[in-house]
């Protein structure tokens, strides 16, 4: 590992990218591939087709956690 190594910034937490793969957002929101699939699947987390793929928009996980946090507040 040389000095760059050490400010390199993960893909996935790169503030340039517009759309996450699955994967990615599943890392950002500390759960598994299976778990974001089933929340996108029931619509709790959005995303979008780009082709034959599925991409999550880079702001979606913030949203999903807000409204979770506002759902709790609520309660």
């Amino acid at each position: 590992m040389d000095e760059h190594d050490a400010f390199a910034t993960p893909l996935d937490e790169d503030p340039t990218l517009v759309l996450l793969k699955v994967e990615e957002a599943a890392r950002r929101l500390r759960i598994g591939r299976t778990t974001c699939y089933a929340l996108i699947r029931s619509g709790e987390l959005e995303s979008v087709p780009v082709g034959r793929l599925r991409r999550v928009p880079a702001d979606a996980p913030a949203a999903y956690v807000a409204r979770l946090r506002a759902t709790q507040r609520a309660s």
